[in-house]
């Protein structure tokens, strides 16, 4: 059986109109529209990592205020990149100051988000020869409504840099089967579902899933994985499975240690980030900013690292709404103020607005990357004709609460980020 780790994330931003709105009653399974709006090829000059500095920052900007707007106990983790991807396509529609705050927040204008997003899909789709995979899909739902006019130019962008699916349905239960299927399939059935109904007010979702397998560049023997005690962040010591090993790159800044353990090809890896004895992971990212985190992450140490990592899977699902509304763009969730007219319009007294962005995640780390694998890692010594003092090796043991997150290797930038509070939450 092939030894993988799987995690995945789905995020979905909710457009819809002013209360009141009468929907279309014609019962239709979703029809693909591609047929009519073919994706135009794009020239895209900048590489991916031209935009990472502002893609991690915003990472962190999100993952922060996510965390903070969690309980203290519990294990958080989200993938930035498939929530940014979903509001980059949203913003293709946006308009004014509904614009303004989420460029803002977002970090960039929706034409260098444009960019980014195909950029970066191109380097997945060009790189099939990596031993793990960063899986992207994209997709836009609409409302078979007579009063809804959707502008072919808003479909067409987010066809040609998205790749995007674009489906007219009923919105009734089959279209909610149809999304929920969706999702289920391109996140591989790690995010069965990720919209629970469909309102009568609802026009259009916009999805974006994400799915990522990858082995261990070195899989655990079976006698590095031992029992070891973790301290909670509620200050219960829990006896719990780790991962032990001796890896070679290192990072730290003065208020923190850390170790990044490599997948397969070295193009994705794995990143923990232990706050100092006595601080909370809430506390070191407080403090933390994007440019920080990059800049850690570009000056990563080669040196040997003692290392134990918890075995843990964990699910997260949080409506982001008022965490996007508390960064800078609460005009966009405005039923009365959002302007989304460059999507299209719905009746001469209807207002298009975000009412919902949903994000679920989940994510399995273990020493063969299924409970069902087997594991060998095969460790090389080398010797010397005259004997030299080594260094001490550092030590990393994450046995209390840390950050960690996974990381694109080429661009530096985080596509998911966590902090585990307790391995044996769920």
């Amino acid at each position: 059986m092939k030894r993988m780790m799987r995690t995945a994330s789905a995020v979905i931003t909710l457009l819809s109109v002013l209360a009141g709105m009468t929907g279309c009653t014609t019962r239709a399974k979703a029809a693909n529209l591609m047929k009519d709006i073919k994706a135009e090829h794009v020239i895209v000059r900048e590489s991916a990592d031209t935009f990472s500095t502002k893609v991690t920052d915003f990472a962190v900007r999100l993952f922060k205020e996510s965390d903070k707007n969690a309980a203290n106990d519990k294990n958080t983790l989200i993938s930035p990149l498939s929530v940014l991807l979903a509001l980059s396509m949203t913003s293709n529609g946006a308009n004014g100051e509904t614009l303004s705050q989420m460029q803002e927040v977002l970090g960039l204008s929706p034409d260098d988000l444009n960019k980014f997003a195909y950029a970066y899909m191109q380097t997945l789709e060009a790189r099939p020869d990596y031993a793990g995979s960063l899986e992207l899909a994209n997709s836009i739902w609409y409302k078979t409504d007579p009063d809804l006019s959707i502008k072919p130019g808003f479909l067409q962008i987010n066809a040609d840099y998205y790749g995007a699916d674009l489906y007219a349905a009923a919105f009734d239960d089959s279209t909610l089967k149809d999304i929920n299927s969706w999702v289920n399939d391109k996140t591989k059935g790690m995010i069965p579902e990720i919209v629970n109904d469909i309102g009568k007010d609802t026009i259009m979702f916009l999805i974006n899933a994400l799915a990522f397998e990858a082995e261990w560049q070195d899989i655990y023997k079976d006698n590095q994985v031992r029992d070891d005690k973790f301290k909670t962040a509620a200050g219960e010591e829990k006896i719990v499975s780790f991962l032990n090993s001796r890896e070679n790159t290192y990072i730290e800044d003065e208020k923190s240690v850390g170790v990044i353990k490599y997948y397969k090809s070295k193009r994705y890896a794995f990143a923990a980030i232990l706050p100092n004895e006595g601080s909370s992971p809430e506390e070191y990212l407080s403090t933390l900013s994007g440019a920080h985190l990059s800049d850690m992450l570009a000056n990563k140490q080669s040196c040997e690292v003692i290392t134990k990592i918890p075995k843990f899977k964990t699910e997260y699902s949080v409506e982001m709404s008022g965490i996007l509304s508390t960064m800078g763009m609460p005009l966009a969730f405005d039923l009365y103020r959002a302007d989304f007219r460059g999507i299209g319009t719905c009746g001469e007294d209807k207002n298009i607005f975000i009412s919902k962005v949903l994000h679920k995640t989940f994510i399995q780390v273990d020493e063969k990357g299924t409970k069902a694998g087997a594991a060998t890692a095969v460790m090389m010594d080398t010797g010397t004709a005259m004997p030299v003092e080594k260094p001490k090796p550092k030590e990393v043991y994450l046995t209390r609460p840390f950050i960690y997150m996974l990381i694109d290797c080429e661009t530096n930038t985080p596509f998911f980020i966590g902090v585990m509070r307790d391995p044996e939450s769920k």
